[in-house]
């Protein structure tokens, strides 16, 4: 469950031969990677939306492009000029840390098809690490719960939970 010690990551760890204090410590561990592993998933979420947003775009878009109609140009994320497309059947695809790359829209439409899929993957195995984690943390929580209650009586129950 959680490296101990000089014990090796992914190494099962007897929860009951554990102090409170170490169980506290686990625990606070635990918390930790359940909060870091749900901001990557909303990072991941919100990624694949823009993904998604760009391909319907691209896919709806090439036909309803005219050369002779003015388009918004984002300059910023607040700025927009006016602009006209050369040839709407060309885009330029953001691949990634500022590079970008001219693609017909069946080629865009492609590459951002794949990115969707694959976000898709990346968010279904992050689902089950997350849902691992927080039962693992739901164990050393009632683990917890159990060594304070022996230890301290009714009073240190408040105590385990925070």
């Amino acid at each position: 469950m959680a490296s101990r010690g000089g014990q090796q990551q992914g190494e099962a760890v007897d929860l009951g031969t554990l102090s409170a204090q170490q169980l506290s410590a686990v625990k606070k561990q635990l918390d930790g990677e359940v909060e870091h592993l749900s901001s990557s998933y909303g990072q991941l979420a919100a990624a694949q939306a823009k993904f998604k947003e760009c391909l319907r775009v691209v896919k709806s878009g090439s036909s309803s492009f005219d050369k002779e109609k003015s388009i918004l140009v984002p300059l910023t994320n607040s700025l927009y000029v006016k602009g006209r497309l050369a040839d709407p059947d060309r885009v330029l695809v953001d691949v990634g840390t500022g590079f970008y790359v001219e693609k017909t829209t069946e080629s865009a439409s492609e590459f951002y098809d794949a990115k969707v899929k694959e976000l898709a993957g990346n968010i279904q195995g992050l689902e089950g690490i997350v849902q691992a984690k927080t039962n693992n943390l739901r164990v050393v929580e009632e683990v917890l719960r159990q060594k304070v209650l022996a230890q301290g009586g009714p009073g240190a129950a408040g105590q385990a939970s925070s």
